[in-house]
């Protein structure tokens, strides 16, 4: 299976169904997942258990879907944070760090209603700033790939992703059943 990390606002979504698409894999949005469990939008979960509670909930439905086959996972932003995550994503499959600077952060993210660690915050692009200066580390511990997004299309990225995911030993063909255990 192939995981994309990075910041929010890096095209880790889209760019993971273009990479799935290409690939013949199935793909999941871990956060989509977790809304989906839940029932309820990340922005609840944030404001009744706090981020403390969310990591949990991330934490679990990593660790099954890191197990699926055949799939491409984008993980949220903060997925890297927890070790246990980071070592699950290693040692199931590819990761794909979509780098991306604060600029492009800044830009991607304004509108989005949905993203709780900057709806609160007084200034955006400081706290983007700030995540980036913890996170980033954390995304290249765990890359067997990066690749920068900035101003860049989806298609193309997706394209470098599946080169380079050759180069690392993807085998060209994809079977059938994406989520075959």
């Amino acid at each position: 299976s192939v995981f994309l990390v990075g910041p929010m606002g890096s095209g880790k979504t889209a760019v993971g169904r273009a990479v799935a698409r290409l690939l013949g894999y199935g793909f999941v949005d871990s956060d989509v997942e977790i809304e989906s469990r839940t029932g309820v939008d990340i922005p609840f979960i944030f404001e009744k258990e706090g981020e403390p509670g969310f990591r949990l909930r991330e934490r679990e439905v990593l660790d099954e879907l890191t197990r699926w086959r055949r799939t491409v996972v984008a993980t949220g932003g903060g997925a890297v944070i927890l070790e246990e995550n980071r070592r699950h994503l290693a040692e199931r499959g590819l990761v794909v760090y979509l780098q991306a600077s604060i600029d492009q952060q800044v830009e991607r993210t304004r509108h989005g209603r949905h993203r709780p660690l900057l709806t609160q915050a007084e200034d955006p692009r400081a706290r983007l700033a700030e995540l980036m200066q913890r996170r980033e580390p954390l995304y290249r511990s765990v890359a067997n790939l990066v690749v920068p997004t900035d101003g860049r299309r989806v298609q193309s990225v997706a394209e470098d992703i599946v080169a380079g995911l050759r180069r690392l030993g993807l085998p060209a063909s994809a079977p059938s059943h994406p989520h075959e255990l």
